[in-house]
């Protein structure tokens, strides 16, 4: 019998991928609300895209089997709720919002995991005292409780940084604060919460180290781990320049460290039914291991990575978390020793003036067998004005490759830049009014 999967904001690569999960013979994947409503929009109202929901699956001929979301809020909010409604397995809202909330997860780990938890302060982005409610001395980060990526993040090291910062911040905050209270309003909140609903900020100490992540899977109350990522940011350490799967340059006892504490989180939030992903930052020197986030989803810059090396994209275990089975993933049964996502990166505001052309994709593709090319940006495009940037440099697209060694895998990224053409122009005053 065909199971019909319901899949929030569905795109042709994630179509492709599913498409290659095992047992997709006996699946049938549908669209739920879609990319742009989901991804791309920069102003949600999540009641409104809950009943939009709502009404096309009420509207379906068929059986609701599973629902699945692989994005960040609101799909990551969408998804367990309607899941939930349909009788399908699913993490309370609660314990999502635990992880999603990024001052209530700082409380909720100071209570579990305090030692590997930076200093950190809530504040009222619009409030006149911002720096005495921070009470922290610079630099530290700053950034909204709920925001895209690193979308109105801040390193600040001086009260002129603040200043700035709380310009945009408060200008931007609201298109998703506005939506993340709506979820927020769902809940009882505890009283450390007071004032610190969507529309406000953290403030959190600089921590420097090597990256990784751990993901995995909480499936009636069994906790597993199916892979662990390398996390490379970019020279100036603003941005994660490449994901590297499997995680190498960690030891194996700091990896070890990282689930533990990933287990003892959840087990103290109460989270179950649902994949996770919690980014951390190790100190070689020190041995400090560094909490940054705990994300409520399998990561999507991991997926063909695990086909690549594992054979099967991490898919599977949201699939059969959603249809009430115990999750499983293959191991290193891929073609590829590792595996990478690595960003394009342009780091100046300007007008897109040309980019790759299919013959140019073909070519790359033709050379380098398996790898896939996303981009994110069009001919006309003005780069600070795309949707979900970080504010301090800007992606044009990403390589998805394999490699029998982490050598050949650089190698084989530097080649491939080079055959991909964009050309700028410089902004100028026209463009900026």
């Amino acid at each position: 019998m065909t199971r019909n999967i319901f899949v929030l904001g569905l795109t042709e690569l994630q179509r492709r991928e599913l498409d290659s999960v095992r047992g997709a013979h006996a699946y049938t994947f549908h669209e739920l609300l879609d990319y742009e409503s989901l991804v791309h929009e920069t102003d949600y109202d999540l009641e409104k895209l809950l009943a939009r929901a709502r009404q096309q699956l009420a509207d379906f001929d068929g059986h609701v089997d599973a629902i699945v979301a692989h994005w960040d809020f609101p799909s990551s909010i969408i998804g367990p709720l309607l899941s939930a409604e349909h009788g399908l397995p699913a993490p309370s809202l609660p314990a999502l919002l635990k992880c999603e909330h990024k001052y209530w997860s700082r409380l909720e780990q100071m209570a579990c995991v305090p030692e590997v938890v930076p200093r950190f302060a809530s504040f009222d982005p619009f409030a006149e005292d911002v720096l005495e409610q921070i009470g922290m001395e610079f630099p530290y980060w700053v950034k909204p409780v709920k925001a895209h990526s690193s979308e109105l993040g801040f390193a600040i090291h001086s009260e002129a940084d603040l200043r700035e910062a709380l310009q945009e911040i408060r200008e931007q905050i609201a298109d998703v604060g506005d939506a993340f209270d709506q979820a927020l309003s769902r809940v009882d909140l505890p009283a450390e919460l007071e004032g610190a609903g969507g529309n406000s900020c953290l403030a959190e100490q600089i921590i420097t180290g090597i990256q990784a992540a751990p993901e995995g899977t909480v499936f009636d109350g069994e906790f597993h781990v199916h892979g662990v990522f390398d996390m490379h940011r970019d020279e100036d350490g603003t941005s994660i320049a490449r994901l590297d799967y499997p995680a190498s340059t960690i030891p194996e006892s700091v990896q070890q460290r990282m689930v533990d504490v990933a287990r003892r989180f959840m087990d103290h939030i109460g989270y179950d039914n649902a994949a996770f992903n919690v980014e951390y930052m190790w100190d070689r020197d020190t041995d400090q291991l560094w909490l940054i986030e705990v994300n409520t989803r399998i990561s999507q810059s991991h997926s063909d990575l695990f086909a690549k090396v594992d054979g099967a994209s991490n898919h599977e275990v949201v699939i059969d978390m959603a249809l009430g089975r115990k999750p499983s993933m293959p191991h290193r049964q891929g073609p590829y020793a590792v595996a990478a996502k690595a960003a394009i990166f342009h780091d100046e505001d300007a007008i897109v003036t040309g980019i790759p052309s299919e013959q140019d994709v073909a070519a790359v593709r033709e050379r380098f067998p398996d790898t896939q090319l996303t981009l994110q940006v069009e001919v006309g495009d003005r780069l600070s004005e795309l949707p979900h940037q970080a504010s301090y440099r800007f992606i044009l697209g990403d390589v998805y490759l394999g490699a029998d060694s982490r050598e050949q895998l650089e190698e084989h990224y530097r080649d491939i830049l080079e055959m991909l053409p964009f050309t700028f122009r410089p902004v100028v005053t026209q463009d900026a009014s």
